[in-house]
């Protein structure tokens, strides 16, 4: 903190930074409620806000404008340190809602529900996965440079794409069937596990890939942070979280079933010394948040009472902000060549194959009529915040370039945009007919 003050008044640093805060959240809540009018979720306008204000909009079309709303050089201060501190409010935010979606996570969905929601479930890694494999063994010559020209190693370029693929946004999707009323339908219950299933596995493979990534394969290194993880979880999940619980337990009976202060001071130092230790293992702090989240929820009542202090200002603040840092680092422009965009093409196929398709036809298989099973698909196939999640964590490795992030960015947005739509195309005939759009009479 010394350093970052050095450089200049506070002031000088605090005056550019609360200026980009505010353009960023009042272009967050205007696109999020925009798009509510069009039935679609808050996420997609705020995924949308970031990508505007970024260079493939403002800095592609007005670029003087946009150097002044996010300049990267202020006087008196240091170069980068003003883009630094919002990379940091992005990076906390994301701790916080990673701490939010393991508490959140119902483990009561990974037990045994079926062959047919764990055949959904399998087909939802395996074969998006696979066709990320395929694709990145395509594409990488074509692709694969990063900006000084250098090429990144394949292995972990595939590992990501492969990751990517098979990623499904549990909380956006989650929170869309809680608003269209239909959480208690076979349909909800049936995705909803499968997709619980596929999020725990994603978790699993992108904390494998990043060890990968991260250790240069040496293979001493890499099982070195694997066992690393999975010791840090053990302890976690059997020395740490049963006196933690025991205790919060306690303090949320003696305030009456609301989180304290120094119940949500208790939660927050687990959260960042998970974060430390995981960040310390080499595996991202996102995943110690995730796992602090995780061992806690079994605690009645504990993850209501932290939604109530946590759940809107993370949503308010945090997320638009890592939606602006995502979309600054994504410039639309990069795919200036015909070849990029049919790239690109494939990417969206791909994705949209692998999931839609591949659980469409899981579900066929294990016996749903043809329109409940497309719907399965196509609520597989949302993908939003988790998705940008995993591929910034493979940009901040290095291993996906400029443009093939940029394309995911996009697929990320498209693939959360067409649910909605699709959804209420195929609903007819089914237990879910009765749903309700969303609308702006919502919020």
């Amino acid at each position: 903190m010394s350093s970052i003050f050095a450089a200049g008044p506070a002031e000088a640093i605090l005056f550019p930074l609360l200026a980009q805060l505010v353009v960023i959240l009042v272009a967050a809540r205007f696109m999020g409620y925009l798009v509510r009018f069009l039935g679609q979720p808050e996420v997609v306008g705020e995924i949308a806000a970031g990508l505007l204000m970024g260079p493939s909009f403002l800095g592609m079309w007005f670029p003087e404008f946009q150097a002044q709303l996010f300049p990267t050089v202020v006087p008196g201060v240091a170069p980068g340190v003003i883009p630094a501190l919002l990379t940091i409010i992005a990076q906390l935010g994301l701790l916080l809602l990673l701490f939010q979606v393991g508490l959140e996570f119902d483990f009561s969905h990974l037990k045994w529900s079926g062959l047919a929601t764990f055949s959904i479930s399998a087909t939802g890694i395996v074969f998006p996965f696979g066709l990320g494999l395929l694709l990145a063994w395509f594409v990488h010559d074509k692709v694969g440079s990063r900006a000084d020209g250098t090429m990144v190693d394949f292995l972990p370029f595939s590992l990501f794409i492969g990751t990517a693929m098979s990623i499904t946004a549990l909380p956006i999707l989650g929170r869309l069937l809680i608003e269209w009323g239909v959480t208690r339908t076979r349909l909800a219950t049936i995705t909803i596990s499968a997709a619980a299933m596929d999020d725990a596995a994603g978790w699993i493979i992108l904390g494998t890939v990043a060890a990968i990534a991260t250790s240069a394969f040496e293979p001493l290194r890499l099982f070195g942070m694997i066992g690393a993880s999975i010791g840090f979880l053990l302890l976690m999940m059997y020395v740490i979280a049963p006196p933690l619980r025991k205790w919060l337990g306690h303090l949320l009976e003696r305030n009456n079933g609301e989180i304290s202060i120094l119940a949500l001071t208790i939660c927050l130092v687990t959260v960042f010394l998970s974060g430390m230790v995981t960040s310390k293992i080499g595996i991202f702090a996102i995943f110690g948040a995730f796992i602090a989240g995780a061992v806690l929820s079994p605690l009645p009542g504990l993850r209501e009472a932290v939604a109530r202090r946590l759940r809107e200002f993370t949503t308010a603040f945090f997320l638009p902000v890592f939606f602006a840092y995502t979309g600054l680092r994504t410039n639309i422009g990069s795919l200036n060549e015909g070849y990029l965009w049919g790239v690109c093409a494939l990417v969206f196929a791909a994705a949209i194959i692998g999931k839609l398709l591949g659980c469409g036809l899981a579900a066929k298989w294990s016996g749903y009529p043809w329109r409940e099973s497309v719907i399965i698909g196509i609520l597989m196939n949302t993908r939003a915040l988790m998705e940008l999640i995993v591929i910034n964590a493979g940009k901040d490795l290095g291993v996906l370039p400029d443009s093939l992030f940029t394309m995911f960015v996009l697929m990320a947005l498209f693939t959360t945009v067409m649910t909605t739509p699709l959804f209420f195309l195929f609903n007819k005939g089914t237990e879910v007919e009765g749903a309700k759009r969303l609308s702006i009479a919502d919020r």
